[in-house]
Protein backbone atom coordinates (compact mmCIF):
# COMPACT_ATOMS: atom_id res chain seq x y z
CA UNK A 1 0.00 0.00 0.00
CA UNK A 2 1.68 3.35 -0.94
CA UNK A 3 2.44 5.62 1.74
CA UNK A 4 1.19 9.03 1.54
CA UNK A 5 4.45 11.42 2.34
CA UNK A 6 2.40 15.07 3.49
CA UNK A 7 3.77 17.93 1.95
CA UNK A 8 5.92 20.38 4.36
CA UNK A 9 3.99 23.03 5.55
CA UNK A 10 3.90 26.33 3.13
CA UNK A 11 6.94 28.78 4.96
CA UNK A 12 5.62 32.40 5.70
CA UNK A 13 6.49 34.80 3.09
CA UNK A 14 10.13 36.50 3.32
CA UNK A 15 9.74 40.64 4.82
CA UNK A 16 10.45 43.02 2.25
CA UNK A 17 14.03 43.13 1.80
CA UNK A 18 15.05 46.40 3.96
CA UNK A 19 17.11 48.86 2.21
CA UNK A 20 17.02 51.69 4.97
CA UNK A 21 17.79 52.19 8.68
CA UNK A 22 16.72 54.42 10.80
CA UNK A 23 20.22 56.02 11.10
CA UNK A 24 19.90 56.37 7.29
CA UNK A 25 16.59 58.60 7.05
CA UNK A 26 16.88 62.43 6.88
CA UNK A 27 15.20 64.69 9.55
CA UNK A 28 12.19 65.06 8.00
CA UNK A 29 11.69 61.16 7.54
CA UNK A 30 12.31 60.61 11.05
CA UNK A 31 9.74 63.42 11.97
CA UNK A 32 7.32 61.29 9.48
CA UNK A 33 8.02 58.26 11.14
CA UNK A 34 8.16 59.28 14.78
CA UNK A 35 4.51 60.62 13.54
CA UNK A 36 3.24 57.36 12.06
CA UNK A 37 4.05 55.93 15.40
CA UNK A 38 2.34 58.18 17.39
CA UNK A 39 -0.88 57.03 15.44
CA UNK A 40 -1.82 60.07 13.55
CA UNK A 41 -2.78 59.97 9.55
CA UNK A 42 -1.38 61.71 7.13
CA UNK A 43 -3.72 64.37 7.26
CA UNK A 44 -2.89 65.02 10.85
CA UNK A 45 0.92 64.50 10.09
CA UNK A 46 0.53 67.22 7.28
CA UNK A 47 -0.81 69.90 9.46
CA UNK A 48 1.33 69.28 12.40
CA UNK A 49 4.67 69.14 10.63
CA UNK A 50 3.60 71.59 7.81
CA UNK A 51 3.93 69.44 5.10
CA UNK A 52 1.58 69.11 1.74
CA UNK A 53 -0.91 65.77 1.98
CA UNK A 54 0.87 64.34 -0.90
CA UNK A 55 4.12 64.83 0.32
CA UNK A 56 3.53 62.91 3.56
CA UNK A 57 1.70 60.18 1.85
CA UNK A 58 5.11 59.75 -0.43
CA UNK A 59 7.21 59.65 2.35
CA UNK A 60 5.28 57.12 4.21
CA UNK A 61 4.98 55.14 1.20
CA UNK A 62 8.98 55.22 1.14
CA UNK A 63 9.01 54.84 4.74
CA UNK A 64 7.39 51.63 4.48
CA UNK A 65 9.61 50.65 1.14
CA UNK A 66 12.94 51.41 2.44
CA UNK A 67 12.62 49.80 6.48
CA UNK A 68 11.04 46.75 4.75
CA UNK A 69 7.48 46.88 6.34
CA UNK A 70 4.72 45.85 4.76
CA UNK A 71 1.72 48.40 6.17
CA UNK A 72 1.12 51.22 8.39
CA UNK A 73 1.00 48.78 11.38
CA UNK A 74 3.90 47.59 11.03
CA UNK A 75 5.59 50.73 10.50
CA UNK A 76 4.46 52.12 13.73
CA UNK A 77 5.69 48.56 15.80
CA UNK A 78 8.92 49.75 13.98
CA UNK A 79 8.66 53.39 15.19
CA UNK A 80 8.52 51.67 19.02
CA UNK A 81 11.05 48.57 18.25
CA UNK A 82 13.78 50.99 17.24
CA UNK A 83 13.36 53.79 19.56
CA UNK A 84 12.00 56.49 17.92
CA UNK A 85 8.37 56.32 20.08
CA UNK A 86 8.32 55.36 23.13
CA UNK A 87 5.56 55.15 25.36
CA UNK A 88 6.80 57.51 27.77
CA UNK A 89 9.59 60.13 26.54
CA UNK A 90 11.52 61.75 28.66
CA UNK A 91 11.50 65.50 29.60
CA UNK A 92 15.14 65.49 28.34
CA UNK A 93 14.62 63.23 25.43
CA UNK A 94 11.45 65.35 24.57
CA UNK A 95 14.23 68.31 24.48
CA UNK A 96 15.83 66.72 22.46
CA UNK A 97 13.40 65.68 19.76
CA UNK A 98 12.49 69.70 19.71
CA UNK A 99 15.62 70.24 19.18
CA UNK A 100 15.84 68.09 16.13
CA UNK A 101 12.29 69.49 14.40
CA UNK A 102 13.48 72.55 14.85
CA UNK A 103 16.54 72.00 12.84
CA UNK A 104 14.47 70.63 10.27
CA UNK A 105 12.67 74.29 9.14
CA UNK A 106 12.46 77.41 10.84
CA UNK A 107 9.56 78.38 13.62
CA UNK A 108 7.56 80.01 11.10
CA UNK A 109 6.66 78.14 7.56
CA UNK A 110 4.48 79.64 5.29
CA UNK A 111 3.18 77.37 1.97
CA UNK A 112 1.72 79.22 -1.38
CA UNK A 113 1.72 76.23 -3.32
CA UNK A 114 -1.66 75.63 -2.55
CA UNK A 115 -4.14 77.65 -0.31
CA UNK A 116 -2.40 80.01 1.56
CA UNK A 117 -1.58 78.44 5.34
CA UNK A 118 1.33 79.29 7.66
CA UNK A 119 2.75 77.56 10.75
CA UNK A 120 4.17 78.39 13.77
CA UNK A 121 6.07 75.66 15.37
CA UNK A 122 3.86 73.22 13.46
CA UNK A 123 0.65 74.56 14.99
CA UNK A 124 -1.47 75.73 12.37
CA UNK A 125 -1.96 79.82 12.67
CA UNK A 126 -5.02 81.54 11.36
CA UNK A 127 -4.36 83.83 9.08
CA UNK A 128 -7.30 85.98 9.27
CA UNK A 129 -10.01 86.78 6.27
CA UNK A 130 -8.85 86.91 2.49
CA UNK A 131 -7.85 89.89 1.79
CA UNK A 132 -5.63 90.13 4.91
CA UNK A 133 -4.64 86.89 3.00
CA UNK A 134 -3.99 88.65 -0.11
CA UNK A 135 -1.89 91.30 1.91
CA UNK A 136 0.08 88.52 3.42
CA UNK A 137 0.93 86.49 0.03
CA UNK A 138 1.30 90.22 -1.61
CA UNK A 139 4.61 90.68 1.26
CA UNK A 140 5.77 86.91 1.76
CA UNK A 141 6.36 86.37 -1.71
CA UNK A 142 8.14 89.21 -2.20
CA UNK A 143 10.87 88.72 0.39
CA UNK A 144 13.36 91.39 1.62
CA UNK A 145 11.26 93.56 -0.99
CA UNK A 146 9.40 97.05 0.06
CA UNK A 147 6.05 97.41 -0.94
CA UNK A 148 4.16 100.65 0.02
CA UNK A 149 0.69 100.73 1.42
CA UNK A 150 -0.55 101.94 -1.99
CA UNK A 151 0.96 98.94 -3.80
CA UNK A 152 -0.53 96.67 -1.37
CA UNK A 153 -3.83 98.42 -1.68
CA UNK A 154 -3.38 97.89 -5.52
CA UNK A 155 -1.99 94.07 -5.09
CA UNK A 156 -5.02 93.00 -3.32
CA UNK A 157 -8.00 94.89 -4.25
CA UNK A 158 -7.19 96.55 -7.61
CA UNK A 159 -9.30 99.61 -9.25
CA UNK A 160 -11.61 98.43 -5.95
CA UNK A 161 -9.00 99.69 -3.42
CA UNK A 162 -10.89 100.77 -0.22
CA UNK A 163 -10.28 104.01 1.51
CA UNK A 164 -8.91 104.35 5.05
CA UNK A 165 -6.22 102.38 6.78
CA UNK A 166 -7.28 98.98 6.28
CA UNK A 167 -3.69 97.92 5.32
CA UNK A 168 -2.46 98.96 8.40
CA UNK A 169 -4.94 97.12 10.12
CA UNK A 170 -4.14 94.32 8.49
CA UNK A 171 -0.18 94.20 8.81
CA UNK A 172 -0.83 94.85 12.40
CA UNK A 173 -3.03 91.10 12.69
CA UNK A 174 -0.36 89.73 10.72
CA UNK A 175 2.47 90.93 12.86
CA UNK A 176 0.52 89.94 16.14
CA UNK A 177 -0.22 86.45 14.08
CA UNK A 178 3.40 85.55 12.84
CA UNK A 179 5.42 86.92 15.34
CA UNK A 180 8.25 84.73 15.93
CA UNK A 181 8.75 83.04 19.83
CA UNK A 182 11.40 85.54 20.22
CA UNK A 183 9.12 88.79 19.57
CA UNK A 184 10.64 89.86 16.55
CA UNK A 185 8.64 90.97 13.78
CA UNK A 186 8.83 89.36 10.39
CA UNK A 187 6.81 92.17 9.03
CA UNK A 188 9.32 95.97 8.93
CA UNK A 189 8.74 98.87 7.99
CA UNK A 190 10.11 102.35 6.58
CA UNK A 191 9.36 105.24 5.32
CA UNK A 192 8.80 103.81 1.92
CA UNK A 193 6.98 100.65 2.98
CA UNK A 194 6.44 97.52 4.47
CA UNK A 195 8.79 94.81 4.08
CA UNK A 196 8.85 90.68 4.74
CA UNK A 197 12.03 89.52 6.57
CA UNK A 198 12.83 86.82 4.45
CA UNK A 199 15.00 85.23 7.39
CA UNK A 200 12.41 84.81 9.18
CA UNK A 201 10.44 81.97 7.84
CA UNK A 202 10.50 79.69 5.14
CA UNK A 203 8.60 79.65 2.70
CA UNK A 204 7.11 76.44 -0.11
CA UNK A 205 8.58 78.92 -3.31
CA UNK A 206 11.69 79.23 -2.17
CA UNK A 207 12.73 75.78 -1.75
CA UNK A 208 11.09 75.39 -5.23
CA UNK A 209 13.08 77.64 -6.29
CA UNK A 210 16.09 75.98 -4.99
CA UNK A 211 15.06 72.36 -6.14
CA UNK A 212 14.25 73.84 -9.58
CA UNK A 213 18.27 74.52 -9.25
CA UNK A 214 19.43 71.48 -8.23
CA UNK A 215 17.14 69.48 -10.88
CA UNK A 216 18.60 71.52 -13.86
CA UNK A 217 22.53 71.26 -12.66
CA UNK A 218 22.10 67.34 -12.74
CA UNK A 219 20.51 67.72 -16.07
CA UNK A 220 23.10 69.49 -17.60
CA UNK A 221 25.69 67.27 -15.29
CA UNK A 222 24.38 64.27 -17.19
CA UNK A 223 22.82 62.94 -14.10
CA UNK A 224 19.39 62.27 -14.99
CA UNK A 225 18.24 59.89 -12.28
CA UNK A 226 18.80 63.13 -9.76
CA UNK A 227 17.36 65.46 -11.71
CA UNK A 228 13.99 63.96 -12.35
CA UNK A 229 14.31 62.91 -8.50
CA UNK A 230 14.21 66.60 -7.65
CA UNK A 231 11.61 67.72 -9.74
CA UNK A 232 9.60 64.72 -8.09
CA UNK A 233 10.41 66.25 -4.84
CA UNK A 234 9.60 70.06 -6.39
CA UNK A 235 6.20 69.09 -7.54
CA UNK A 236 5.22 67.41 -4.91
CA UNK A 237 5.27 71.32 -2.86
CA UNK A 238 2.43 71.55 -5.06
CA UNK A 239 -0.82 71.25 -2.87
CA UNK A 240 -3.37 72.11 -5.01
CA UNK A 241 -3.80 75.19 -7.16
CA UNK A 242 -1.38 78.01 -5.43
CA UNK A 243 -3.16 80.60 -3.38
CA UNK A 244 -6.29 79.57 -3.79
CA UNK A 245 -9.30 81.28 -3.16
CA UNK A 246 -7.27 84.63 -3.26
CA UNK A 247 -8.65 87.73 -4.70
CA UNK A 248 -6.47 90.13 -6.19
CA UNK A 249 -4.07 90.86 -9.33
CA UNK A 250 -1.22 90.15 -7.01
CA UNK A 251 -2.59 86.41 -6.41
CA UNK A 252 -3.86 85.92 -9.72
CA UNK A 253 -0.60 87.00 -11.39
CA UNK A 254 1.00 84.73 -8.71
CA UNK A 255 -1.63 81.56 -9.50
CA UNK A 256 -0.30 81.92 -13.27
CA UNK A 257 3.06 82.09 -12.81
CA UNK A 258 3.24 79.23 -10.01
CA UNK A 259 0.77 77.11 -12.69
CA UNK A 260 2.97 77.60 -15.21
CA UNK A 261 5.91 76.63 -13.49
CA UNK A 262 4.12 73.32 -12.51
CA UNK A 263 3.58 72.18 -15.99
CA UNK A 264 6.77 73.20 -16.67
CA UNK A 265 8.20 71.15 -14.08
CA UNK A 266 5.78 68.21 -15.24
CA UNK A 267 7.10 68.20 -18.71
CA UNK A 268 10.69 68.26 -17.90
CA UNK A 269 10.45 65.00 -15.24
CA UNK A 270 8.44 63.17 -17.86
CA UNK A 271 10.99 64.19 -20.46
CA UNK A 272 13.56 62.99 -18.33
CA UNK A 273 11.95 60.15 -17.93
CA UNK A 274 11.36 59.59 -21.33
CA UNK A 275 15.45 59.66 -21.57
CA UNK A 276 15.94 56.75 -18.67
CA UNK A 277 13.37 54.26 -20.79
CA UNK A 278 10.94 54.88 -17.84
CA UNK A 279 8.00 54.73 -20.10
CA UNK A 280 5.72 53.70 -17.67
CA UNK A 281 5.78 56.08 -15.22
CA UNK A 282 6.17 58.95 -17.77
CA UNK A 283 2.75 57.77 -19.24
CA UNK A 284 1.08 57.87 -16.05
CA UNK A 285 2.01 61.26 -14.95
CA UNK A 286 1.90 62.58 -18.23
CA UNK A 287 -2.14 61.34 -18.39
CA UNK A 288 -2.45 62.99 -15.37
CA UNK A 289 -1.33 66.28 -16.55
CA UNK A 290 -3.01 66.09 -19.22
CA UNK A 291 -6.22 66.22 -17.67
CA UNK A 292 -5.07 69.29 -15.64
CA UNK A 293 -3.85 71.24 -18.71
CA UNK A 294 -5.91 69.91 -21.64
CA UNK A 295 -4.83 71.88 -24.09
CA UNK A 296 -0.85 72.17 -23.53
CA UNK A 297 0.78 70.87 -26.39
CA UNK A 298 4.35 69.95 -24.31
CA UNK A 299 2.49 67.62 -22.95
CA UNK A 300 0.45 66.23 -25.59
CA UNK A 301 3.76 65.67 -27.31
CA UNK A 302 5.13 64.09 -24.93
CA UNK A 303 2.69 61.81 -24.31
CA UNK A 304 2.64 60.95 -27.66
CA UNK A 305 6.44 60.16 -27.72
CA UNK A 306 5.50 57.86 -24.39
CA UNK A 307 2.80 55.73 -25.96
CA UNK A 308 4.62 55.69 -29.38
CA UNK A 309 7.80 54.59 -28.25
CA UNK A 310 5.87 51.88 -25.74
CA UNK A 311 4.10 50.24 -29.11
CA UNK A 312 0.74 51.97 -28.43
CA UNK A 313 0.74 54.00 -31.84
CA UNK A 314 -3.22 54.25 -31.85
CA UNK A 315 -2.67 55.57 -28.38
CA UNK A 316 -0.45 58.22 -29.39
CA UNK A 317 -2.95 59.10 -32.54
CA UNK A 318 -5.74 59.36 -30.18
CA UNK A 319 -4.03 61.81 -28.20
CA UNK A 320 -3.24 63.96 -31.40
CA UNK A 321 -6.91 63.69 -32.11
CA UNK A 322 -8.05 65.06 -28.28
CA UNK A 323 -5.66 67.85 -28.30
CA UNK A 324 -6.53 69.25 -32.09
CA UNK A 325 -10.08 68.91 -31.10
CA UNK A 326 -9.64 70.49 -27.97
CA UNK A 327 -7.40 73.61 -29.80
CA UNK A 328 -10.05 74.33 -32.10
CA UNK A 329 -13.61 73.66 -30.18
CA UNK A 330 -11.91 75.96 -27.24
CA UNK A 331 -9.29 78.35 -28.84
CA UNK A 332 -10.02 78.16 -32.49
CA UNK A 333 -6.53 77.35 -33.54
CA UNK A 334 -5.18 74.37 -35.33
CA UNK A 335 -2.42 72.39 -33.46
CA UNK A 336 1.47 73.95 -33.66
CA UNK A 337 3.50 72.41 -36.91
CA UNK A 338 5.63 71.03 -34.40
CA UNK A 339 2.80 69.08 -32.95
CA UNK A 340 2.03 68.28 -36.74
CA UNK A 341 5.10 67.05 -37.41
CA UNK A 342 4.64 64.82 -34.49
CA UNK A 343 1.66 63.19 -35.78
CA UNK A 344 2.78 62.79 -39.08
CA UNK A 345 5.92 60.99 -37.85
CA UNK A 346 3.37 58.69 -35.85
CA UNK A 347 1.82 57.94 -38.73
CA UNK A 348 4.51 56.45 -40.45
CA UNK A 349 5.14 54.83 -37.36
CA UNK A 350 8.88 56.38 -37.14
CA UNK A 351 10.54 56.99 -34.19
CA UNK A 352 9.77 60.38 -33.02
CA UNK A 353 12.38 62.59 -31.84
CA UNK A 354 11.25 65.65 -28.84
CA UNK A 355 9.58 68.38 -31.02
CA UNK A 356 8.61 70.52 -28.37
CA UNK A 357 11.36 72.60 -26.86
CA UNK A 358 11.52 72.03 -23.51
CA UNK A 359 12.25 75.73 -21.06
CA UNK A 360 14.52 74.57 -18.14
CA UNK A 361 11.90 74.56 -14.87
Amino acid sequence: MATTVPEPPLAAPDPVAPRLTVEDLSVEERAVLRAVGRGLNDTEIAAKLGLPLPAVRSCVTRLQSGLGQRDRCALIVYAFDHGVVSPATPASARRRTRTVTERVRPRLRIAALGPLRAWSDGTLLNLGPVQQQAVLAALALRPDVTVSRQELLHDGWGLEAPQGNVVQVYVYRLRKCLQSGGGETVISRDRLGYRFVGQSAELDVTRLDALGVEAETAWHDGDLASAVEAHRRALELFDGEPLAGLPGPFAEMERVRLTERRLSLTTRRAEGLLRLSRHAQAIDELWTASVVHPHSEAVAALLMRALHESGRRADALAVFTRVRRLLVDDLGVEPSERLRRLHYAVLRDERPRPTLALRSA
